[in-house]
């Protein structure tokens, strides 16, 4: 599934494609958006040929910034959703499905966070991970830099995916 969602947001962004530039932008904003993340943006510029280091250090701050921002303002921001009849619904599917992450986080709770954020799997990543991190009332400064962690080792994990076991669908 994430390699069909991979594809449309790069056909998506396809305009931008025509340059190395454009195509950075591509993966930078896949690996920006919640469920591809950085695994996306690491498969995205495999496909699009681009250089593994750089595709790296490019998903990693593109997966990176909505870390803070979900940390500090998802709850305020669910909370206005609750209060709006059509986005009441999704605000609570978005906690119905962190809550059944929850116990993978709160055991561990700063270390957990990581390794939930640091294992690229579907449902895993920054944005589920801090999403569970705010509501179980985590220090917000520890869990961002959990958060952190957690991608940078799924970056390094998604490269040695993407462009070598993986590699072959590259070319």
């Amino acid at each position: 599934m994430t390699e069909k969602l991979v594809a449309f947001f790069v056909g998506l962004f396809g305009f931008l494609g025509a340059t190395v530039v454009g195509k950075n932008l591509t993966i930078f904003f896949v690996s920006m958006m919640p469920i591809l993340e950085l695994r996306g943006g690491m498969l995205a510029a495999c496909l699009l040929g681009l250089k593994p280091a750089l595709s790296l250090l490019i998903c990693i701050i593109g997966n990176i910034i909505p870390i803070p921002l979900i940390l500090w303002f998802i709850t305020p921001v669910f909370n206005w959703f609750k209060k709006k009849k059509g986005l009441k619904k999704f605000a609570n599917w978005c906690e119905r499905h962190a809550q059944k992450s929850k116990g993978k986080i709160d055991a561990l709770k700063y270390y957990g966070l990581f390794l939930f954020v640091a294992i690229p799997l579907p449902t895993t990543g920054a944005w589920t991970g801090c999403l569970i991190a705010a509501l179980l009332g985590l220090d917000k400064k520890k869990s961002c830099i959990a958060a952190i962690c957690g991608v940078v080792v799924a970056g390094l994990v998604m490269l040695l995916l993407s462009y070598g076991v993986l590699g072959g669908m590259c070319k």
